[in-house]
């Protein structure tokens, strides 16, 4: 199995280890961070980190693989902070769905912004995906602007599509298409 690791100018996107759980769940313990997200859940504790851990190893070595769940990590603190995620990979139809979430003490400093510069053009340039989807909860100014910021086009909205704090809500769908993306030069080592 080949261990994937992406780098960028301030970060790492590598595949997570079990090293990694402790700071996995320092940063995903966070109301924040479970509310405008579909699966992590509050409180997310060791064990929660640890089974993440199991599932995504198990997933790296299905063939053709399917699934990236990259840990970001940032390179001047040597910890994974985040999770920038490439699922349900189809190499017939070339698509793949986004998703990541980050650790409440890193927002606003342009960290998701590279991380997801470095997973398009790995998903467009190295794996040839066609097209790029992902969700954010209608709510969520980040996120959409970030969809947005990216050239990615609103396609529609999920009605009531999770129930958070009791009340349903709900959250806007957006596709990149290869052709629309502008590719970023990243270094992207393979191990």
């Amino acid at each position: 199995m080949f261990k994937m690791k992406l780098v960028t100018k301030r970060l790492v996107l590598r595949d997570i280890t079990m090293k990694d759980a402790k700071s996995i769940a320092e940063n995903a313990n966070n109301k924040d961070v479970w509310y405008y997200t579909d699966h992590v859940p509050y409180p997310y504790k060791l064990k929660d980190a640890k089974s993440f851990i199991k599932s995504c190893k198990k997933k790296a070595r299905g063939k053709p693989r399917k699934d990236y769940d990259f840990g970001i990590e940032l390179k001047s603190e040597r910890k994974i902070i985040g999770i920038m995620s490439l699922i349900g990979i189809s190499k017939i139809h070339k698509r793949a769905v986004i998703g990541y979430w980050l650790g409440k003490k890193y927002r606003r400093q342009g960290i998701i912004s590279e991380a997801e510069k470095a997973i398009l053009d790995f998903a467009f340039n190295k794996l040839k995906l066609n097209k790029i989807s992902g969700d954010a909860m209608t709510e969520n100014k980040g996120s959409n602007a970030l969809f947005k910021k990216f050239g990615f086009r609103k396609i529609g909205i999920k009605k009531q599509e999770l129930i958070k704090k009791g009340k349903k809500k709900d959250a806007y769908t957006y596709e990149l298409l290869r052709k629309d993306y502008k590719p970023k030069k990243i270094k992207i080592n393979i191990r």
